[in-house]
């Protein structure tokens, strides 16, 4: 069974972008560099073709992976989400209950995650940690240092 992704507006867009670049323009690359290294002659040692064979057959791969995630995507509307407890697409404060360092997140699908914008996926340990927690909670998550303890701050929408 496929897995359903909640993403942003934007976010989806950018998916079907990056999979319709695959479809009209990857793809019509692959078969010219197959047609071309065919065109070299005898194809039991053909080590081009083969090549351009094996890469378009990861192409393929990939973009079946993608049209399977933009078939199970669904976009969330922001406005109308709960604020009191971390879900996809919550913004949240967190403190670590160690050091003391505060930080702030956004909790993402897998596809639209980025450390440095502060959006991390919701599959990540510390997003998995996170979700369901409201203002106040502990959340204890396993990390492979050891487990880490984050106190819920703020959580909002933008």
């Amino acid at each position: 069974m496929s897995k359903v992704s909640y993403y942003t507006k934007e976010g989806l867009k950018k998916l079907k972008d990056e999979l319709n670049h695959l479809r009209d323009v990857e793809r019509p690359r692959a078969s010219e560099a197959i047609a071309e290294a065919r065109d070299k002659g005898d194809l039991s040692e053909n080590a081009e073709y083969d090549a351009a064979k094996e890469a378009q057959g990861l192409l393929e791969m990939k973009i079946s992976k993608m049209e399977e995630v933009v078939a199970n995507a669904r976009v969330i509307d922001e406005s109308q989400l709960d604020t009191s407890k971390v879900l996809v697409h919550s913004h949240v404060k967190i403190k670590n209950q160690t050091n003391g360092a505060e930080v702030k997140y956004k909790l993402v699908a897998q596809s639209e995650a980025d450390l440095k914008a502060g959006k991390i996926s919701v599959d990540s340990p510390i997003g998995k940690g996170l979700l369901g927690k409201e203002v106040g909670d502990i959340a204890e998550i396993d990390v492979p240092s050891g487990t880490m303890k984050f106190k819920v701050l703020e959580i909002w929408r933008e």
